[in-house]
């Protein structure tokens, strides 16, 4: 006879066995949830009616949830851009504009990895995209080996943390906070983790400028302003259109998603088809549709003339724009495989989905959630303590699992006691805003371990054999100090995440009077009446 409080551990340790294995996670999860459901009924801790639980969350409040519909528009979305040259042109551009300074190289590829990384939300594509491009520049200008990998590394791992972030949508969902406030709650430590990347950069270039020489500009004047604008515009328009809907309430993530998907095959259209002149006027008429729509929704409303003509001449364009995509048989390939990308991608977080039900169910179950309540609730140090011990966890963790697996694993057994914990320091609406960025920051360390990080091995995929990968690692391991320290700010200010959330409404409470009018006097009311009015 197992006794009950010995289950928790058991199934937590029967993990980690699995894991070190190498069994692919999801199949773990369901082994193990499964098992110890066998014994939990063996020993009478619960019986077979309370496994049903498992399809109904599945079929009921998974399947059937629709925040989840956006992982895949989202990674459509960011598929299609990686193929269609936007990176590239992005590159191109910043560093024409900042390469005559020192580091020049090291700011374009920053700033290119968090507007990247606010458009295609994967980490493979944005971390090979710019070491294609960017890596033999900084090799032929000698820049230093080890700050070129460390950087591009770094840079293509904040697209984890830049709304629309697919890891900030899956703790939205996990963590029962809305897309839109986790998103606002990440702009904070976004900019904060650009500016520590960019003042790192600084410093080299003060201490060792011979490691992060400037770059001759080939380009001046108009040309350079037409290559800047056509490298970055596109990409705001697309930016603003995606998050603005969402956080401004207009639109749910799926719709976000949706509409983004449809502006990455606009972007597709308009570098890889010769455009004709009715191409261009869709273009332009879609654009300032865009508009029309956005000033009628704040001004006069959605459900008015001026908004649904709007919209009808945006959607007309889009029509005219996808159907020109589908003519143009290089770009029809292109989405095919931006469509196989998002199977494979989808596909494996509904499997993950699926084995992290079987296994939160049966850990419930054995009141594992009790278990891992008295264990963090017990640590010293209070508050300050449970964020210290959690964000240790989650980082020795991401050796191992991937955010998707920690997301559907770790989350839920740690939201009730964050949330119980945190209240007293931000209220009860940021706490779980507040934890949920803070894990998504600490995650972002999961593709830089030296030496399991997955951006470390796409990196080392696509660069030159004659770099090491001792380099590599080395370069790698200043940047993770750097997102550790990104991390112990958000525990310890948590202003950079409920600054956003915070909306003050510029009132002052005892200046606030209530006035109840007096009853009317019985003599003042009208004589009842019976029967049906004359």
């Amino acid at each position: 006879m197992i006794p009950l409080e010995w289950m928790p551990p058991l199934m937590f340790a029967g993990l980690v066995v699995f894991l070190i294995i190498g069994f692919p996670v999801a199949f773990s999860l369901a082994a193990v949830g499964l098992f110890f459901g066998m014994i939990s009924m063996a020993q009478g801790f619960f019986t077979l009616d309370f496994l049903q639980a498992i399809p109904g969350r599945i079929f009921g409040s998974i399947l059937a949830n629709d925040l989840l519909l956006a992982i895949p528009f989202f990674t459509l979305m960011g598929a299609i851009l990686e193929k269609c040259g936007l990176a590239e042109d992005m590159l191109e551009s910043m560093g024409q504009l900042f390469g005559p300074m020192k580091g020049g190289l090291g700011y374009s590829v920053i700033i290119v990895g968090f507007i990247l990384g606010a458009i295609t939300g994967t980490v493979a594509a944005q971390v090979i995209a710019m070491a294609l491009i960017t890596m033999p520049v900084m090799m032929r200008y000698n820049y230093n080996i080890r700050y070129a990998t460390g950087v591009l590394a770094a840079s293509g791992t904040i697209t984890q943390l830049v709304p629309p972030s697919l890891v900030l949508v899956v703790l939205a969902d996990q963590l029962g906070r809305s897309v839109g406030d986790m998103y606002l709650g990440a702009w904070g430590p976004s900019l904060l983790q650009i500016a520590l990347f960019a003042a790192y950069t600084w410093f080299l270039t003060i201490i060792r400028p011979q490691d992060l020489p400037p770059v001759p500009r080939t380009l001046t004047g108009r040309p350079l302003l037409i290559k800047c604008m056509w490298g970055i515009i596109p990409a705001g328009v697309l930016i603003f259109l995606v998050l603005g809907t969402i956080m401004l309430g207009l639109a749910t993530p799926t719709e976000a998603g949706a509409l983004g998907t449809v502006g990455a095959i606009i972007l597709a259209v308009l570098r890889n088809t010769q455009m004709t002149k009715i191409d261009r006027i869709a273009y332009a008429a879609g654009l300032i549709a865009v508009a029309g729509c956005l000033v009628a929704a704040y001004t006069v409303g959605m459900k008015t003339v001026p908004f649904r003509i709007s919209f009808s001449v945006f959607f007309a364009s889009i029509i005219w724009l996808c159907w020109r995509a589908w003519q143009d048989k290089a770009l029809h390939d292109l989405i095919v495989e931006g469509m196989r990308s998002t199977m494979r991608i989808t596909s494996m977080v509904a499997f993950i989905v699926v084995g992290a039900t079987c296994f939160s169910i049966v850990f419930a179950g054995v009141d594992g959630n009790l278990w891992v309540e008295h264990g963090l609730t017990s640590l010293p140090g209070g508050v300050w303590g449970f964020l210290i011990a959690v964000n240790l966890l989650v980082f020795f963790l991401a050796f191992f699992l991937d955010f998707f697996e920690i997301a559907f694993i770790i989350v839920p057994m740690l939201a009730p006691v964050a949330q119980k914990l945190l209240t007293p320091v931000v209220g009860a609406d940021a706490a779980l805003i507040w934890f949920g960025v803070m894990l998504c920051v600490n995650m972002q360390t999961s593709f830089m371990h030296p030496p399991f990080g997955f951006a470390l091995f796409y990196l080392r995929s696509v660069i030159p054999k004659t770099i090491s990968s001792a380099d590599i690692y080395w370069g790698a391991i200043p940047w993770v100090g750097l997102q550790l320290i990104m991390v112990a700010i958000v525990i310890f200010a948590p202003i950079t995440v409920t600054f956003f959330l915070d909306k003050p409404h510029g009132i002052d409470p005892s200046t606030i009077r209530i006035e109840v009018a007096p009853p009317p006097d019985e003599d003042d009311l009208p004589p009842p009446s019976f029967g049906p009015p004359r």
